[in-house]
């Protein structure tokens, strides 16, 4: 990919400083308040845990906070809780928009996460490049 189509998709997500402020602080009042099934999983990935991997949580991405993040692997992990099965068009056009910036994004159920963990952690391990896995 050249230079020019690196910036190209990386603008796609800009937003205007005083946005960029609002989402940051608002990310960090999510980190307060995070769900039981976001905060089972942040104790796995937090710390480069999970294969040496560093994860943020609650990342803002242009006009966007997302669940987890990992730049390295440019990897999104979304844990939809039940409010998700409203907004289903809504997490549709966001996660394209995620994607068209060069992001790869796994969502994964907040049920999933409480209930299969396991299951949960093997998905996130297939998304990691495997020329580093041990």
């Amino acid at each position: 990919m050249s230079p020019r189509e690196v910036d190209s998709r990386e603008n796609r997500l800009s937003v205007p400083e005083d946005v960029r402020l609002q989402v940051t602080a608002l990310a960090r009042k999510l980190r307060t308040g995070s769900t039981r099934s976001e905060r089972i999983l942040w104790q796995i990935l937090r710390n480069r845990r999970f294969f040496g991997r560093k994860f943020r949580r609650q990342q803002p991405i242009g006009p966007f906070i997302v669940d987890f993040f990992c730049a390295e692997e440019r990897l999104v992990i979304e844990v939809d809780g039940g409010i998700h099965n409203n907004q289903v068009e809504h997490d549709s056009e966001r996660q394209q928009l995620l994607e068209a910036s060069g992001l790869r994004v796994l969502r994964v159920t907040s049920q999933e996460v409480e209930n299969d963990l396991p299951s949960v952690l093997s998905k996130i391990r297939n998304e990691l490049g495997s020329d580093r896995l041990p």
